[in-house]
């Protein structure tokens, strides 16, 4: 079913200037849908960054007992999106195609998948809080913060992977805007109940960070209903029914499986590495899971461009593939390459000159504030590789077929490098935690190497279509 592409000699694509495509065309759909695909991940990043700013306000215990379970909504993310980059490699040829009957049987797949995932969560949260969160810190004063927190979050597991699944099945035929509709209803209404539960306005109880849990799970309802009524009552390109999405066709299960698999499996083991890099900083004291905390949310708001990237590229080169334009591949890598450098050294130099600004916000103490723009400082640079290696593999690669790759290499560096040079600096040589850190950002730039070598040979590139 697989077929290996060999690019075709440079006389015979489409000429370009330098290393960039001239079809206007390609730029128009690319920027189209990064704008619509960032401001829908800008909006879901700026829920967590409301939720540090009021519990950074309220308590530095609370927003450290919100950050543990963080880890545990994160290492969702990264398990749910490796089922929707199922959806989206698949789909996105059957799209090029114009096929929809395919691509909704594909959603139907992925959406129990996301189902059986999001229960998968909610049970093992509900039953050991205190045992899970024990994991990330010996902190009891956190982990009791933390426990309070997750026995309100944890009924939102299953809302948020059904609503990813149904959003990237969206974004698989190119419709991105009710990602960032659903999107900013959540902030406005996390933004209005956090003010009112966390702080015990309008005659409401104060409640802290049970009251952030909460808002959380208000706005994730909202988001799920929202993008069922426009899938079920508005969409004009899929326009599927219920049944549609509840119906048990297994015709493209195997080839689902094939592609989304790897993914998740990545998603899974990354997720946790990630997990674990906050253990290794929860181990050190509360000040540096703080300031993590204060800093990887800050880092998310101003990266959404750069990783929306991966979305765009997968949707992007699954499309082309689909449509059977084999001879656009390589100008239009080479030209999303260039612009993932290019939103990389922005993203790095917004990072760098505006982090002292936004750290202002917070109400934290000075060696919080502190070692917070340290770890800015950092990622200032690093981001440079992450807007750049994470799109290359996730998206260019991944959306090309080759879903196996992305999975080799970002655990290799996760469990051979970054986990255990972060562990040897602060168990065994007791270095400072601005030294960790490094260690555990460090990937970002190596990782930039074997995706750079790999995505200009083109092996990458399969049909996937029946």
């Amino acid at each position: 079913m697989f077929k290996n592409y060999t690019p075709v000699p440079e006389d015979h694509e489409p000429k370009f200037l330098g290393i960039f495509t001239k079809n206007k065309l390609f730029y128009k759909g690319f920027f189209s849908l990064l704008v619509l695909i960032a401001l829908q991940m800008l909006a879901a990043f700026t829920v967590n960054l409301v939720d540090n700013i009021m519990l950074g306000t309220y308590s530095e215990t609370a927003l450290s007992g919100a950050t543990l379970v963080n880890q545990l909504q994160f290492i969702l993310q990264m398990i749910a999106s490796g089922i929707g980059l199922g959806i989206v490699v698949l789909s996105s040829q059957y799209w090029g195609q114009r096929r929809t009957d395919p691509i909704k049987k594909i959603i139907s797949i992925g959406l129990k998948c996301g189902f059986l995932l999001g229960l998968i969560f909610t049970v093992a949260t509900s039953l050991f809080p205190l045992q899970i969160l024990s994991i990330f810190t010996n902190d009891t004063v956190v982990v009791a913060e933390g426990v309070k927190y997750l026995r309100i979050m944890c009924w939102t597991y299953v809302i948020f992977a059904v609503s990813n699944s149904l959003m990237h099945a969206m974004q698989s035929v190119e419709t991105a805007g009710i990602g960032t509709i659903m999107s900013v209803s959540t902030i406005i209404i996390n933004l209005c109940l956090n003010y009112i539960f966390i702080f015990g306005h309008f005659g409401a109880p104060r409640l802290g960070i049970t009251g952030a849990a909460i808002a959380t799970l208000v706005s994730r309802s909202v988001e799920l209903i929202i993008i069922l009524i426009y899938m079920l009552a508005i969409d004009k390109k899929l326009k599927c029914k219920l049944l549609e999405l509840l119906q048990f066709d297994m015709t493209y299960l195997r080839d689902y499986l094939k592609v989304a698999m790897p993914v998740v499996i990545t998603g899974a083991l990354w997720g946790v590495g990630q997990a674990a890099q906050t253990v290794i900083l929860g181990h050190i004291n509360a000040t540096t899971i703080a300031a993590n905390s204060i800093a990887s949310v800050i880092y998310q708001i101003f990266t959404v461009v750069g990783f929306a990237c991966a979305n765009v590229a997968s949707v992007t080169t699954g499309k082309t593939i689909g449509q059977g334009e084999l001879h656009l591949i390589r100008s239009q890598t080479k030209t999303m390459q260039g612009i993932f450098v290019c939103i990389g050294l922005i993203t790095g130099l917004l990072i760098f000159l505006l982090r002292g600004a936004v750290i202002s916000i917070y109400s934290i103490s000075d060696e919080t504030r502190e070692l917070s723009l340290q770890f800015l400082m950092v990622l200032s640079f690093t981001v440079i590789g992450s807007c750049y290696e994470y799109p290359v593999e996730s998206g260019i690669i991944a959306g090309g077929g080759t879903t196996k790759y992305p999975a080799l290499v970002d655990n290799c560096f996760i469990w051979l490098f970054t986990l255990p040079s972060a562990f040897l600096s602060a168990f065994v040589f007791h270095f400072p935690p601005l030294v960790t850190f490094c260690f555990l950002k460090a990937d970002q730039l190596l990782k930039c190497i074997p995706n750079s070598i790999t995505v200009n040979r083109y092996h990458w590139v399969k049909v996937l279509t029946k």
